[in-house]
């Protein structure tokens, strides 16, 4: 039996990004450099060749940043980027428009229940998503596991943690959960190729980067 708790709760937090983004689809990519570091380095961390005809899902591909630049670094690639917000999505089109039919844009949330790219899919990125995907973060890194192809790769770069209160409860203010708990999970289900968890100005914060291969 499916659990209703959790249902509603999917269903509220999609809601709650669906509002936060109505905004912040605006200002995004003039705003979010000052603080989304590592987004550029951990798709040049994707461990495949330039030219290889792979298929590449995202998910919360906001604007379509990484698309974009995903597309640069792999020419013959495939790429798919699901979000949640369709103002984030119509920002996402615009923005990808010179790359045509390479890249395929869906607003929908990535769930349990979605079967669409079951063991289908080379690689599968995160970027700064995971950390506001909340209750279901954990479900969503072993759904993407078993979307992955044998060989496969999961790549995700998010906030890790702070020593500071304040600064914890600042970013829980925008729906972003920081306690580390992300990595033991990649951890323990993927096998590591690279994991890295630098700090930010000065260290205020950390973000972790994370690429792992499906066995």
């Amino acid at each position: 039996m499916k659990n209703t708790n959790f249902t509603e709760d999917i269903a509220a937090q999609n809601q709650t990004m669906r509002r936060y983004y109505r905004l912040q689809s605006k200002i995004y990519d003039a705003t979010r450099w000052t603080f989304l570091f590592g987004r550029r380095r951990i798709l040049k961390l994707l461990p495949f060749p330039d030219k290889a005809a792979i298929h590449i899902l995202e998910i919360g591909c906001g604007t379509g940043y990484n698309l974009s630049r995903l597309a640069r670094i792999f020419p013959n690639a495939r790429l798919t980027g699901l979000d949640v917000s369709g103002d984030m999505i119509a920002q996402s089109k615009k923005n990808t428009k010179s790359f045509g039919e390479r890249i395929a844009l869906v607003e929908k949330p990535y769930t349990p229940e979605e079967t669409a790219f079951a063991n289908q899919v080379d690689a599968i990125l995160f970027s700064y998503s995971l950390t506001m995907i909340n209750p279901q973060w954990r479900d969503l890194i072993l759904k993407a596991k078993a979307d992955l192809k044998p060989g496969g790769a999961i790549a995700v770069v998010d906030f890790h943690n702070s020593r500071f209160g304040w600064f914890k409860r600042h970013m829980g203010n925008n729906h972003v959960r920081m306690d580390s708990h992300l990595l033991p999970l990649l951890q323990s289900e993927f096998t590591p190729l690279v994991e890295e968890v630098k700090p930010a100005y000065g260290g205020v914060w950390e973000y972790v980067l994370f690429v792992g291969k499906k066995m």
